[in-house]
């Protein structure tokens, strides 16, 4: 979209950097350690609450993987002691 004879283009038609001065405005975060690996945790159980509240939103859900940035095998374990305390009544299903 030119304006006239030999005008050159706005920077963001050619495809360079443009206002926010990086290639889409995007940063990668390191990627996250998992806290059990880290304490070399060999055991979760559902009494730990200490352990298992950070893992859970404010609403009462689970939290995922890449939010908490536990591994697969402690995101396993953290899901099952979330639901082993919830049906103790320790941890609630919803929070309103």
């Amino acid at each position: 979209m030119t304006t006239g004879e030999g005008s050159p283009r706005p920077a963001r038609d050619r495809g360079e950097r443009g206002e926010r001065g990086g290639r889409g405005g995007f940063r990668r975060s390191r990627p996250k350690v998992c806290q059990f690996c880290v304490d070399k945790v060999q055991s979760l159980d559902y009494k730990q609450l200490d352990r298992l509240t950070p893992m859970i939103t404010e609403r009462g859900k689970i939290k995922s993987r890449g939010q908490t940035g536990t591994c697969a095998r402690h995101q396993r374990w953290v899901a099952a002691a979330i639901k082993r305390a919830r049906h103790m009544a320790l941890l609630p299903f919803v929070n309103r």
